[in-house]
């Protein structure tokens, strides 16, 4: 293997251990924030924002240094989004809880409209995303998936924060209130939309499958 080829390998492995270190992060901040919805303490709401926030980045730089480093790949392709719904996976069900568990019933149900749409939404283009693989399609994310993420994680953000602050018995103003769950409304819509989009983008594929 010479120097270049030794060069990219060790960068290919730094990006895709910086895709996978997204899991633990989040994982870490649930967590975090089910024992401060027991136990609330400022340091560990800081905690949940903190690591919230890590995989966040973690998100935004493994794409920008696999573009800049030129290791881009479908493997890679294929990782990213699979982080983005472990993300969902862990941070919306753990929201619905800590909503309730303060008795804001009306905010859990928007979350759990979210969480449904959500995981609905990852399944569907997880299918699509298999089918394409049979014909050769780019299974990269496309824009809509790009711009969820992109809301995604700033709005779960704010919503654990918010949650975070009500634990300690912080209350907000009625505005930042209208704003959070405006935000979660927004959400939902945008993840509808891109399941939407993707189902048009595989159409032709998805076609081509069920007449082979």
């Amino acid at each position: 293997m010479t120097d270049l080829q030794n060069s990219k390998s060790k960068k290919r492995q730094f990006v895709t251990a910086l895709t996978f270190g997204r899991a633990p992060l989040i994982l870490l901040a649930a967590v975090s924030a089910l024992c401060h919805s027991y136990r609330p303490a400022t340091g560990k709401l800081a905690a949940v924002i903190l690591l919230m926030a890590l995989s966040a980045l973690t998100d935004l730089f493994d794409g920008l240094l696999a573009r800049r480093w030129e290791v881009v790949s479908r493997f890679g392709a294929l990782a990213d989004p699979l982080m983005d719904k472990i993300f969902y996976v862990a941070t919306l069900p753990v929201a619905v809880f800590l909503a309730a568990r303060l008795g804001d019933w009306q905010h859990a149900a928007l979350l759990l409209v979210l969480d449904v749409v959500s995981m609905l939404r990852d399944q569907w283009v997880s299918f699509l995303r298999s089918i394409g693989t049979l014909y050769g399609a780019d299974v990269r994310a496309n824009w809509s998936g790009k711009l969820r993420t992109a809301l995604g994680f700033p709005v779960i953000l704010a919503v654990y924060l918010y949650l975070g602050l009500a634990a300690l018995g912080i209350e907000m103003a009625a505005v930042w209130h209208h704003l959070v769950l405006g935000a979660e409304v927004v959400l939902v819509v945008i993840t509808l939309l891109s399941a939407a989009i993707y189902s048009r983008d595989y159409w032709p594929h998805l076609r081509r499958s069920l007449n082979d």
